[in-house]
């Protein structure tokens, strides 16, 4: 037979807190349930019948008082979850995003822009950083750069007179006209 768990004694702040978020329609579901197991809980109610009441099972009521007389008000958040660490240090980030911000002529290379291929094989042979391509975009969209967007990516044309050595694109393009003022 399961030991009796009872609550310990709620402070005034943390009844108040737990009313309120046991009541409450804007937190997070979970948060809401956790608090009130705990309300029933600091009303009298036993474990089963507080697993009756919310649909729950006894051990979770368990868990979730067990949690609060350890931790308080703090103890009904969600712990740390494991998971897959860190393929990149947060160093090697910064150095992925520093060489993308930076022209490659600082770096001495012969090109003018970067582009994805350009700054993968420059992290790769001069960084010793082994990434592809699609991650480099990956942390670039993760820190809001776009590579398309962002001129200071592209850096200047090599040869500042090349829109008019070009000339128009096509003689079969027409001129644009300008409206009068």
């Amino acid at each position: 037979m399961p030991k009796v768990l009872s609550l310990r004694r709620l402070t005034d702040d943390e009844a108040r807190t737990i009313d309120r978020l046991a009541h409450s329609r804007t937190e997070p579901a979970r948060t809401v349930e956790r608090a009130r197991i705990v309300w029933q809980a600091h009303r009298g109610a036993r474990v089963p019948a507080i697993a009756r009441a919310l649909g729950l099972c006894e051990a979770t009521v368990r868990l979730w008082l067990t949690r609060f007389n350890a931790g308080g008000v703090d103890g009904l958040r969600d712990g740390a979850r494991a998971g897959r660490p860190p393929t990149y240090t947060p160093e090697e980030v910064g150095e992925v995003i520093a060489a993308s911000l930076t022209k490659p002529d600082v770096f001495g290379l012969p090109f003018g822009s970067w582009t994805l291929d350009r700054l993968a094989a420059y992290l790769h042979e001069i960084e010793r950083l082994a990434i592809s391509r699609s991650r480099i975009g990956e942390m670039l969209r993760a820190e809001g750069l776009r590579w398309r967007r962002e001129e200071t990516w592209f850096g200047e044309r090599v040869d500042p007179e090349f829109v008019p050595k070009r000339g128009r694109s096509s003689p079969a393009t027409t001129r644009h006209l300008r409206g009068v003022s």
